[in-house]
């Protein structure tokens, strides 16, 4: 790649940069997260962080692992937060990296409130949320003229775990054409029947996308009344995506990857 003349903005010790790693795919990364990683004397990263996203960090780099999974042993919120204030105040330039974008789903606002409370200095870099980065490697379009004028992004579960408990379905069911999905995968039945209760179709298609942008990337195509069955006797594994919507016929036609 040829040396890009921007000037990008120096990364300050006893500063924290609050960094969206992207999907997965390295290549997927922005100038400004690149510049970033590079940069960093600490990297406290999650668990979505994608393989080789931090072989661009410098020889000396401290990496620090804060990863949260479900159904795993887990770095508590608190504690994670704690560390970036502690290494901020040591005078460290700190990047926080978080898959996808920090502010879709991520928790990074309450990273930042933090940050702010602590009068420590930070900068927002966004990234590919996998709503819009997965769905494209998928070969399905978020919007298009002859399926839907609405996209809507619903995590798929809280912090404790179970499917939100203040979803509108019947709201959801009939607002938005196309549903994206987060961290679903382990409650597709339960979603799919409250979509079915609120009225979309049985037959309406549905995607899983599992470890969209990797080379791990698999999709299974389905429908809102067979999804759950499909998805146990696949051999699907999270992080995944669950889309809903006409959308998701176009994959025929759009798969440029010719994956599974």
């Amino acid at each position: 790649m040829k040396n890009i003349s921007i000037d990008l903005p120096a990364f300050e010790p006893g500063t924290v940069w609050v960094v969206g790693a992207g999907p997965g795919d390295p290549g997927l990364l922005s100038l400004l997260a690149l510049h970033g990683i590079q940069n960093a004397d600490v990297i406290v990263y999650d668990a979505l962080v994608g393989d080789g996203i931090l072989d661009f960090a410098r020889e000396n780099a401290e990496l620090e692992y804060a990863g949260k999974r479900g159904g795993k042993p887990s770095a508590k919120q608190t504690d994670i937060t704690d560390r970036l204030v502690e290494l901020a105040q040591e005078n460290k330039r700190v990047l926080r990296l978080k898959g996808g974008d920090p502010f879709v789903f991520g928790r990074g606002a309450e990273e930042c409130l933090r940050l702010a409370e602590e009068n420590i200095r930070f900068r927002i870099v966004p990234g590919i949320t996998a709503g819009v980065g997965g769905l494209a490697y998928a070969g399905i379009p978020m919007t298009t003229r002859g399926t839907n004028t609405a996209v809507t992004f619903i995590t798929g579960h809280t912090a404790g775990g179970i499917v939100p408990d203040d979803i509108d379905w019947q709201a959801l069911a009939n607002g938005s054409p196309a549903l994206i999905f987060f961290m679903g995968m382990a409650h597709i039945g339960n979603i799919a029947d409250q979509l079915r209760d609120a009225g979309r179709p049985g037959t309406e298609p549905v995607a899983v996308i599992s470890k969209a942008t990797t080379p791990d990337q698999k999709v299974l195509v389905s429908t809102l009344e067979n999804c759950a069955a499909d998805v146990a006797a696949s051999d699907l594994v999270p992080p995944a995506l669950i889309v809903v919507g006409d959308i998701v016929n176009l994959r025929d036609q759009l798969d440029w990857l010719g994956g599974e």
